[in-house]
């Protein structure tokens, strides 16, 4: 008489095997519906509600003024991140133009990682320059500093220099209308 071997699984637990893929099918589909739920333009920053970082970046070549933390401070104002490289940007870029015209809020820009400073300032004078003030940023100084994960983004900047919002990609006009529109008005109504 032989002996069975106890290594060897039986017919309940292979019958278990059967069922994991489904188990592992199941787990899946629950955490793709989870992520259809969140909107993949909004990521956390860490600096929302904390004062914009100190920073000084030169002006892009022509444009006079240096971008400086201390010229945010007075009033509400946008910093865009952007680059004469970034496709996104040349898409947002309309839509940025059209703020400018609305004359609701100043719009800043940093030039960022150009491999010539006058790519930008060429980029500007072909597309039009939406900006009040534009610094460039080629070595990520500023851009590292923000958290940026890629251009186009938008900080909205409270006239303390406080960080209170972050766009992702570019500024749709459902965006400009829905969400930075309004958050601009109350931000100007509400003593911070």
């Amino acid at each position: 008489m032989t002996a069975k071997s106890s290594s060897s699984p039986g017919p309940a637990r292979r019958r278990w095997l059967y069922f994991l893929p489904l188990v592992v099918l199941v787990l899946l589909s629950a955490l793709f519906l989870v992520g259809l739920d969140r909107d993949p333009r909004f990521l956390p920053s860490e600096l929302i509600n904390r004062p914009l970082p100190e920073f000084a970046l030169e002006p892009v070549p022509g444009r006079g003024r240096p971008l400086e933390s201390a010229a945010l401070k007075g009033d509400v104002s946008l910093v865009n991140i952007f680059g004469s490289w970034c496709i996104a940007c040349r898409a947002e870029h309309p839509m940025l133009l059209a703020i400018q015209r609305e004359g609701v809020v100043r719009i800043h820009g940093v030039d960022w990682r150009e491999k010539f400073p006058e790519d930008g300032a060429a980029w500007l004078a072909q597309h039009g320059d939406p900006y009040d003030r534009v610094g460039l940023d080629p070595d990520s100084a500023l851009v590292i500093d923000l958290g940026v994960t890629g251009a186009p983004e938008t900080f909205v900047i409270d006239a303390q220099g406080v960080v209170r919002y972050k766009v992702t990609g570019p500024i749709t006009p459902e965006i400009w209308e829905k969400e930075l529109k309004p958050l601009i008005a109350h931000l100007r109504e509400t003593p911070q």
